[in-house]
């Protein structure tokens, strides 16, 4: 993960832009408050589907990132809906300028 990709996670989390954790994700998921729902590439493959599933049912998109628990200081979580469009953006660009610094 690039420092511009994880300082955009970390920001959106300390702006109250974001919920985290699998019941707030959720919620924001299934409250149409969701922009962007991010997962940690480590989560299971039970979870990823789960997750790939409940974003396509409410059209939300979800993109897998190295780390979110750790962008946020919050270890232990792996699942994170960002709830600004704008701060969506922010995360969206700093994910594809990851990509093609990979590429």
């Amino acid at each position: 993960m690039t420092d511009r990709l994880y300082n955009a996670i970390g920001l959106c989390q300390r702006a109250g832009k974001a919920q985290s954790g699998a019941f707030a994700a959720e919620n924001a998921i299934r409250g149409g408050k969701a922009k962007l729902v991010l997962l940690e590439e480590t989560a299971s493959e039970a979870t990823k589907t789960h997750y790939e599933q409940m974003c396509a049912a409410h059209g939300v998109p979800m993109r897998i990132v190295d780390t979110v628990g750790r962008a946020i200081g919050k270890e232990s979580r792996i699942v994170m809906a960002v709830t600004d469009a704008g701060f969506r953006d922010m995360i969206e660009r700093a994910i594809q300028n990851t990509d093609e610094k990979r590429g």
